[in-house]
C-alpha cells in the first residue's frame, strides 16, 4: 500500500492535474467514479507498473524475512553409564557453575569394586613382605648347602690324600660314597641358589607387575565411581529439570535433562531469506530486526556470515534414491547477524521470533567513480528505496504487539 501511494504521486496525481488544469475536467463532473478509468487510464496503468517494479526492486535489493530466530545450543545432561538416581543436587530451574554436582547415581557396585581393588593392593604388599622373607630363607639355605658341600669336599680331599700316601688304607668304596655326597651337596647348593633367584625375581618383577595391575584396577574402579557423579560441564542454567531419586537414566535412551550454556542465544540472530536473494546477501550488509520478546524496538545489526548451503537440499545416503518432489517447501539462505552495538540484543529472550530486514548499500561503489552517471543514479535510487522497507519494518514493529495480543485471538 505504501508503495502504491508513492507511485500514485508520480503517475495518477500528475495525470489528474493535467486533466484538471489543462483540459478543465473537474472531479465529480467530467471525472466521476464511472469515468475515472477512461480519464486517468494512463496514470493508473503507469502507477500499477511502477508499483510492481518498485516492490520488486525493494524486496530484491533490500530483502526481508519473518523467519529470524535467536537459536541456541543446549547441552544434554547424560551420564556415561546406566543407573538409578540416588540424589539430586539442583532444583527444577537453577544456575550451575562448571564442575557443580547435578545428581548422583547409585554407586554400591562401583564402591565394592573400588574396595576390592584396594584389598588386592594390600594383598600384593603382603606378598611382597613374604617374598622378602623367602629371600632371607633361601640365603640361609644356600649358606647351609655351601657349608655341607665344603665339609664333604674337605673330607674327600683328606681321604684321597691318605690313599695317595698309603695306598689301600682307605677303601675305594668310601671314596666313591664321598664323591656321591659331594655331588649331592653341590645339587643342594644349586637348588638353594635357584630358590634365592626365584624369590628375588618375584620381588623385583612379578610382584611389582601385580601391584601395577592392581593399581590400574583401582584407578579404573575410581573412574567408574566418578561416573556416578554427574557434574556440569559448562557454566549455565538447568531448566525443567524434573529428575528425582529413583528414576533410571540411560545414556542411549533417556537423558536426565538439558543444560543451557551461559550466554547462549544472546549474540547471533539467524535469519532465513529467500533463495532468489542469494546473490544479494553479502557479509557486511547493514540490517535491522525487531523481536516479539522486545516489542517497539528496532535493533541495528550487521551480517557476519552467509551460509553457502541450503539445508533443504541435504540428504543421507541409504537404501532409497532421493526424490526431488519430496522437498515440498523451498529452503532459505541462512544468514548470521550480530548487533552493531554491544548491548543490542539485551532484553531479547533467546529463542524469540523476530522480523529482519537487510539493506543493500552501493555508497562505496558510487564514491569510487568507476560507474557512469546513469548507473550511479540508478544505484542511488536502489539505495534510496531502502527507506521504504525501513518504514515498513517500523510499522510492523508498531503493530506487532497489537497483532499478537488482539488480532491473534489470545
Amino acid at each position: 500500500m505504501l508503495e502504491l501511494l508513492l507511485c500514485s504521486l508520480l503517475t495518477i496525481f500528475p495525470d489528474y492535474l493535467y486533466r484538471r488544469y489543462r483540459q478543465g475536467k473537474r472531479l465529480g463532473h467530467e471525472i466521476t467514479l464511472y469515468s475515472v478509468w477512461f480519464e486517468l487510464r494512463w496514470g493508473i496503468i503507469t502507477c500499477l507498473m511502477l508499483t510492481v517494479a518498485l516492490i520488486t526492486m525493494i524486496f530484491y535489493f533490500h530483502p526481508s524475512t519473518t523467519s529470524a530466530t535467536l537459536f541456541y545450543r543446549t547441552v544434554p545432561i547424560v551420564p556415561e553409564i546406566t543407573g538409578r538416581v540416588a540424589e539430586v543436587q539442583v532444583d527444577v530451574s537453577a544456575s550451575v557453575k562448571k564442575g557443580d554436582v547435578i545428581f548422583k547415581l547409585d554407586s554400591a557396585k562401583q564402591e565394592a569394586s573400588l574396595q576390592t581393588a584396594n584389598r588386592k593392593i594390600a594383598e600384593v604388599d603382603a606378598s611382597m613382605l613374604a617374598a622378602q622373607a623367602d629371600i632371607l630363607k633361601a640365603e640361609g639355605q644356600l649358606e647351609e648347602a655351601k657349608g655341607a658341600l665344603k665339609q664333604a669336599s674337605d673330607e674327600i680331599d683328606t681321604k684321597r690324600e691318605l690313599q695317595k700316601r698309603n695306598p689301600g688304607i682307605v677303601p675305594q668304596r668310601d671314596i666313591e660314597k664321598l664323591e656321591v655326597a659331594v655331588a649331592g651337596r653341590q645339587g643342594s647348593v644349586d637348588a638353594a641358589s635357584a630358590s634365592k633367584q626365584s624369590a628375588m625375581t618375584r620381588v623385583s618383577a612379578l610382584l611389582p607387575a601385580e601391584k601395577a595391575s592392581a593399581e590400574a584396577a583401582l584407578a579404573e574402579a575410581q573412574v567408574d565411581l566418578d561416573k556416578t557423579i554427574i557434574r556440569a560441564g559448562v557454566d549455565g542454567r538447568v531448566e525443567q529439570f524434573a529428575l528425582r531419586p529413583g528414576d533410571v537414566v540411560n545414556p542411549m535412551i533417556r537423558s536426565a535433562g538439558v543444560l543451557i550454556p551461559e550466554g547462549a542465544g544472546r549474540s547471533t540472530l539467524l535469519a532465513g531469506f529467500g533463495q532468489i536473494e542469494a546473490q544479494v546477501m553479502k557479509v557486511g550488509m547493514v540490517a535491522e530486526a525487531t523481536c516479539i520478546s522486545k516489542p517497539w524496538t528496532i535493533i541495528p545489526m550487521v551480517i557476519t556470515n552467509v551460509q553457502d548451503y541450503i539445508a533443504a537440499g541435504q540428504f543421507r545416503g541409504g537404501e532409497q534414491l532421493v526424490e526431488a518432489q519430496q522437498v515440498v517447501r523451498p529452503g532459505t539462505v541462512l544468514v548470521y547477524m550480530e548487533p552493531i552495538y554491544q548491548s543490542g540484543l539485551e532484553g531479547v529472550t533467546p529463542g524469540s521470533s523476530c522480523l529482519a530486514n537487510a539493506y543493500t548499500s552501493n555508497h562505496d561503489l558510487i564514491a569510487s567513480g568507476k560507474v557512469g552517471s546513469f548507473k550511479s543514479f540508478a544505484l542511488h535510487v536502489v539505495d534510496a528505496v531502502g527507506l521504504v522497507h525501513a518504514m515498513l519494518l517500523r510499522i510492523q514493529a508498531l503493530l506487532l504487539p497489537i497483532k499478537t495480543l488482539v488480532l491473534s485471538g489470545h
